[in-house]
Order: structure tokens, then sequence, then C-alpha cells
């Protein structure tokens, strides 16, 4: 079968979050799969100057008025896998892929308006159209919308299905009305059968309504967006395609997320042969400027987007309560003003306990994984997470709140079986109560040593996953027969 991912970011070539990690890594197993995969990207200002060859097309886009000009150039063919980037300097040659200092592009809708026709305009070049069309969050969301409108009338891709995956709900493309007719779509779509929203245009929700299947990224997130609580006001719409909504939990490229490979690593080790650790939670505490390092004490590590939905909003309400237990906090992230001079403030009153890098650096992300005793993600939501995923492979013992994929993938330690600590009330108190559950039985080595290799034995790769996707894919191709 032939599937074009068509996403926002994807690694190795550009990434603000795990959505980049899910279009890194699932095309490959889907090609391991036998299935025919190429994805399709912006090209960014980040993405590396070596990534690319020379322009395959060069594309003409009628976007309202006007026309945008775009180049698509091949990055070349890795696990079976071929990319290419969307080349519009205009558009994409920016500091950051969605924002500027915190603050989104004003011209988001039109740049990903541009992205999203120029992936269809690229895949009717090649003499046979896919199967399978895999789009990801609201910034490809008019792909759907375009294919089932604008595109309508096109033999070519009769027989393509669309698959649309929800990362993330909070984020869903919210405009003014006036957009429509600026990147090509007729007013008529403006109802609340099809983009319209609380008197906005809703691209997240064009998405939903136009694809042929949605997933999203855990069971539990899927279940849970059909409530009010998680649903952002699309609970109904959600509620209303459910037999048509699945949950796929999120897997994990081990070849790049393995502390016996590691190559960011001071040292590798494994479940049966953990000294390896010490040596990589020495070289953190070290890396991050701790004054003589106390091995003894318990390293709680946070890599994250410093955003309201991780729950900083807790984390900032017991910081002064963290600072007098004995522990480390390191913390590596950017994002929300507030929450980076959380850290910034606490980093400077108790240095020698709140280690803080305000940063992307993936290497120090494997490093704080590899010499975390604990890893936090108090999130008020999380559709799956990975950091506690790989946090089980690098016996980091997770403590989260049980939402979403933390959930999913989160058993509670009873002394004996479980991989890490859950809370399920959104408070600081509940928080509170489980950081010190896990310090308390951190205090008995020989049960946490059981409790971290029974994560790491855990196996969440993404060979399961896939087939999921696959079985999925099927399913729409009969439908189309």
């Amino acid at each position: 079968m032939k599937v074009a991912f068509v996403a926002s970011e994807g690694v190795p070539f550009s990434k603000t979050g795990g959505l980049a990690d899910v279009v890194g890594a699932l095309p490959k197993a889907l090609a391991a799969l036998g299935h025919e995969v190429e994805v399709i990207l912006p090209r960014y200002r980040v993405t590396p100057q070596g990534a690319s060859m020379p322009h395959a097309k060069s594309l003409t886009l009628p976007l309202g008025s006007g026309y945008k000009f775009a180049a698509v150039q091949s990055a070349g063919r890795t696990h079976q896998v071929q990319t290419y980037l969307i080349d519009c300097p205009e558009l994409f040659d920016r500091d950051g892929l969605y924002q500027y200092r915190g603050e989104d592009y004003p011209d988001n809708a039109h740049r990903f308006a541009a992205f999203s026709m120029a992936a269809l305009e690229f895949l009717k070049h090649s003499p046979n159209p896919p199967d399978i069309i895999h789009c990801h969050d609201w910034q490809t969301a008019l792909v759907p919308v375009y294919l089932r409108n604008l595109y309508r009338g096109d033999s070519y891709f009769t027989q393509t299905s669309i698959m649309f995956t929800l990362h993330n709900l909070g984020y869903q493309g919210l405009f003014l009305p006036h957009l429509l007719p600026q990147i090509s779509l007729h007013a008529g779509l403006f109802t609340v059968d099809a983009l319209e929203y609380y008197g906005m245009v809703n691209l997240l929700k064009g998405g939903i309504i136009f694809s042929d299947f949605i997933t999203t990224v855990s069971r539990k997130y899927a279940e849970e967006i059909q409530t009010p609580e998680f649903g952002y006001g699309l609970e109904g719409v959600l509620y209303a395609r459910a037999d048509h909504l699945q949950g796929i939990l999120n897997g994990v490229d081990y070849e790049e997320w393995n502390p016996a490979t590691d190559r960011h690593l001071a040292a590798n080790y494994t479940p049966a042969d953990l000294a390896g650790k010490v040596a990589c939670k020495r070289d953190l505490l070290e890396k991050m400027g701790a004054r003589s390092p106390v091995l003894t004490r318990p390293v709680i590590g946070i890599v994250s987007r410093f955003a309201s939905q991780k729950g900083f909003d807790l984390i900032g309400a017991i910081a002064e309560q963290l600072a007098g237990l004995d522990l480390y906090i390191v913390a590596l992230g950017t994002g929300e003003p507030a929450h980076e001079e959380l850290f910034r403030t606490m980093a400077a009153k108790y240095p020698d306990k709140f280690l803080v890098r305000i940063a992307y650096d993936n290497a120090l992300a494997h490093q704080i994984e590899a010499g975390s005793d604990m890893f936090l993600m108090p999130s008020k939501y999380e559709p799956c997470g990975l950091n506690q995923i790989y946090s089980l492979k690098y016996g980091a013992v997770p403590i989260v709140r049980a939402t979403g994929g933390l959930d999913d993938t989160i058993e509670p330690f009873d002394g004996q079986s479980g991989t890490g600590f859950k809370f399920h009330d959104y408070s600081p108190q509940a928080l509170l109560t489980s950081i010190q559950s896990a310090l308390e039985a951190f205090q008995s080595p020989e049960a946490w040593r059981h409790l971290m290799q029974n994560g790491m034995k855990k196996d969440y790769s993404w060979a399961s996953s896939a087939r999921a996707y696959s079985q999925i894919y099927e399913a729409m191709q009969k439908d189309k027969a």
C-alpha cells in the first residue's frame, strides 16, 4: 500500500515536540511491514542544510486572489522511507516553526494552507496516487478539507483515503471567517457542519469532519476527548464520529532511545548491569553545575515544553516545598515566559537544588533521562506522552498524573509489581504526595532496583502500533472498493 505522510515537523529535519518523533519513527515501522511510505514536510530555517538535494519539482499554488511559489526537494531515502521538503522561504525560512518569541506567526493559516496545497499538488506528479494520505494536527487539516472540496472533481485522488491523527486537541487552528476565500475555500464552508466554530474558522474541526478515519495517540485520550473536560469544544464532533475514531498508543524508536547503545551518554547500561547509570548521574550533575554532587540524593528530571498543559502551575505551587526536600530537580525546556521565569528564579535561589537549562538540547534530553532517578510529568492532559516511555527504558521512574497516555503506560508500584507513581487529582497536594511516595520508595535500594528493572523491561516499540495503523489503512481501502 502506498502511504503519504503529510506533517508540519518530523525528525531529523524539524522538531518542537512529540509529533516530530512520531513522524520520524512510524513511517519506518510501516515500511518494515511492506508499505511504500513517503513523508512530506516543510523546509524550515532549522532544517539541516545538508538535508536536501536539488529541486525535484516547482509548484505554483493558487491561494485566494494570488499565487505562492514553492519547490520540492528530495531529502533522500532512509529505512525505505522517502522524504520530501516543501521549500518556500517566504513562508518557512524563519526563526521558529510556528512562533516567534512566544507569539504565533500572524500568517500561520496561510503558511500551512500553502503547505497543504503544495503536498497535494506534489503528490499529483507521481504516476501512482497514494492509497492513504496520513495527516497530523491542525497544520495539515486543510489536506482533507481541500481534497473533499477543492479537489472533489479530481479523478486522480478517487481511490485515496485520508487518515487524520490528533496529537493534541488543545491546538486547533482558529482564525477569523474572512480567511476562507484567502485560502481558496468557499464561504459556504463556514457552517456548523463544516469549519464554523463559535464564530471562528476551526481548521482542526475541518480535518476531523472531512477525513475518512481519525486516530489519536492513546486509548485513554480517544475516550477523554469525547468529554467536555478534554474535548476543547469539539467533543460533540468527535462523539459523532466515534465509529471512525481509534486511539493507538505511540511507540518509541529504540534505535534512538536505548541506554544500552545511546551515543549521548557518559556510560551505557542495561537492566542486568546498572553500573553505567551511576556514571550518567554523576556526569549529568556535573554538566548542570551541581557543586560537589551527592550521588545518594535522588534526581528528578524534567524535559518538556514549559506550557500550562504540562502541569507547571502545580510545580510552581510546591516549588518551595520541593526545595526543602533532599533532592535535585534537573529541568530542560522552553515555553511560556511565566514558567521559564519560575525555573530561572528557583535556580537562582536554590542553585544546588534546581539545575535548569532554558533551551532545546537533544543530547542533554538523553542525558537527563539516563542521569535521573525519577522523571516528572504532572500534566493537566497528555494525549500520549513519550518521555514517560523513554524514562521507563532508562530506569528513570516516572511520576505522572493519570491522564491520557500517561495513564495507559504507567502502572502504580505496589512494592513488587508496577512501573511508577500516579496521582489523579489535578492539585499541588496530590503531586507533592506522589513525589513523597517516590522519595520514600527510593530509600529501599533493592525495591527501587526492582522498580527500575520493571520499567526497563517494558516494550513500547513501534511494531505493534504500526500494525494497528496498517489494519485501519486496509479497512479504509476496503471501504473505497
